[in-house]
Parts: structure tokens; C-alpha cells; sequence
């Protein structure tokens, strides 16, 4: 929890805590008190610049990442923070909005392959410090300001529900919920069209599986053993929900929340309708990104 600590002084530098918030419509819908952290009112428009700008704080060469997404707009916008130069190497069909966010932030966007692993191959062959979307600590401790700030505030819920691509959002929820909220129970969600993080946690070893989603912010096909480690030791479930289920979690934010979440933020909410069983009577859902493309918006 000292890196955690030590993050937050460091975000807090850069950005103001985001809120969160109860919706009785969104309650009625559940069937059981939610509180929404909203991720998704970030700069980028997503958790992930937290982690950024913990990790680039202590950089000082030339980075190189890949991502189909909110990585890679995360990392741009600590880059040009902290004046550092960013190359990001995402998959030929990202969506074009994305990459010119991407490079409105002064980044460099390689365009290389049809997955995120042709991209991730390619960006270990170009100069400069190679940046994992997982398998950084810093990473890590700078996401886990976000939980920070939700239990502070809500210091009785007794589950939150966390998205999981690479896992560091997940892996920073249980991290934090041991150290200051350990009643609470720390549930993952991924695509069942995606299950790699999810199968890699149930065998205790990261596996590479089919990534079929649709849901770009969940969309890896293989396990991270940083992120993998933390939820191994702290995940008390992983559960797996449809893309469909999720294109409901996002009508419904968008209907009784006033909200808009890519799938990736929906997926939280989704986890909860599809499994009341495991969720208990307050809940924290985690919104965790808005960056919705437009064949998401048109579902």
C-alpha cells in the first residue's frame, strides 16, 4: 500500500478525484443499492490514465506501447504531461476516433496487424521504453487511487465489481479492498467472447485463449502475470457475461444513469443482473470507461 499511497500524490497532481454516484432508478433495476464510480469522467474518457501517470512520473527516455484503445490514449496524455515522447502501436482496424485521440496527444500511432498480438510483437521491435498494458507495478498503483477514493467515500459496501482486460483494474481493486476494506468482496468480469484473464485465474496460470469479443476494452488473448499474481491472492469471484448482456449494461447506464460506458464500463453492471447470487446489498460498480465507438452507440 505504500506505492499506492505514494501514487495518489502523484495523481492527485494531475487530476481531481472522479465521483461517484447512486441512481434509485438503477437500484430498482439491480435490486440492490449501487454506487457507480464514474471512470468514464476522466480526461481520456477512461480509468487508465492513472496508471499512466504514476508509471511516467519516474520515465525519462522515449516510450513505445501497444493498445486497441484507452491504453494508448492514457499513455500519450501522461507522456505529454511529463514532456516524454510516446509511440503506440495499435492493430490496422482500430477504430479512427481512437487513433486521432491518440495523436491529438502528441503520440506517435503505428498502425501494425489484425490483433493486439501482431501489435504487441511489433512495438517489442521499435526503440524505446517498451511499456506493458499489464505487467507494470507502477501501473497498478496508480489505478488504485481510484479504489481509494471509493472507499473512502463508501466505506460500507460489501462487493464492488470490477472489468477485467489486462486485470490491473481488478488487481488494484483487491489490492486496496485488503488493506482498508477487507469485508469486501472483489468480483472480476470479462467477455465470455474473450476469456483469457478469467481461464488464466481459474487455472492459476496465465493462458492464452480466442479473443472473439466485441467489446475492445476486454478484448486480450492472453493472461498477465503481474495482475494475474494480485488476483490470484484477492479475487474473491470471476464471472463471464455475453457481449449482449453487456450492450444491455450499457442501455441501462445510459437510460436510468444518465451515463455513457463503452462495453468495457458496462461490463460491471452486466456481471450484476447476471449474477445476483454472488452480489451483495451494496454494491460498487466500476464505469470504467465512455469511449464507446460509433457501431457501439448505433447498438
Amino acid at each position: 500500500m505504500r506505492d499506492v499511497l505514494q501514487a495518489r500524490r502523484i495523481v492527485q497532481r494531475h487530476l481531481p478525484p472522479t465521483p461517484s454516484w447512486s441512481y434509485p432508478l438503477l437500484d430498482e433495476a439491480a435490486g440492490r443499492h449501487l454506487v457507480v464510480k464514474h471512470e468514464n469522467a476522466q480526461p481520456t474518457g477512461a480509468f487508465k490514465v492513472r496508471g499512466a501517470l504514476n508509471l511516467l512520473h519516474a520515465v525519462r527516455e522515449p516510450v513505445v506501447t501497444y493498445s486497441t484503445g484507452n491504453h494508448a490514449r492514457a499513455i500519450a496524455y501522461a507522456a505529454r504531461a511529463f514532456g516524454r515522447h510516446a509511440t503506440v502501436v495499435m492493430p490496422e482496424h482500430a477504430d479512427e476516433l481512437r487513433v486521432r485521440a491518440v495523436e491529438a496527444l502528441g503520440a506517435t500511432v503505428v498502425r501494425h496487424g489484425a490483433n493486439m498480438a501482431d501489435a504487441e510483437a511489433h512495438a517489442q521491435t521499435l526503440p524505446g521504453r517498451l511499456i506493458s498494458p499489464g505487467d507494470e507495478p507502477p501501473i497498478v498503483a496508480g489505478v488504485a487511487t481510484a479504489y481509494l477514493e471509493l472507499f473512502e467515500r463508501h466505506p460500507d459496501l460489501d462487493t464492488v465489481v470490477v472489468p477485467v482486460g489486462s486485470g490491473t483494474g481488478a488487481a488494484a481493486a483487491g489490492l486496496v479492498a485488503a488493506a482498508v476494506a477487507p469485508g469486501c468482496r472483489v468480483i472480476g468480469v470479462q467477455s465470455a467472447a474473450a476469456p483469457a484473464a478469467h481461464d488464466s485465474w481459474r487455472a492459476r496460470g496465465c493462458v492464452r485463449r480466442e479473443n472473439r469479443t466485441r467489446v475492445d476494452g476486454l478484448a486480450t488473448g492472453r493472461g498477465f502475470e503481474g495482475p494475474q499474481a494480485l488476483l490470484r491472492a484477492h479475487l474473491a469471484d470471476f464471472v463471464l457475461v455475453s457481449d449482449d448482456e453487456i450492450d444491455a449494461a450499457r442501455r441501462l447506464l445510459a437510460r436510468r444513469a444518465a451515463t455513457q460506458a463503452e462495453g468495457a464500463g458496462a461490463a460491471g453492471l452486466a456481471a450484476v443482473l447476471a449474477r445476483p447470487d454472488l452480489m451483495g446489498r451494496a454494491v460498487g460498480v466500476i464505469v470504467t470507461g465512455a469511449n464507446a465507438t460509433e457501431l457501439e452507440l448505433a447498438r
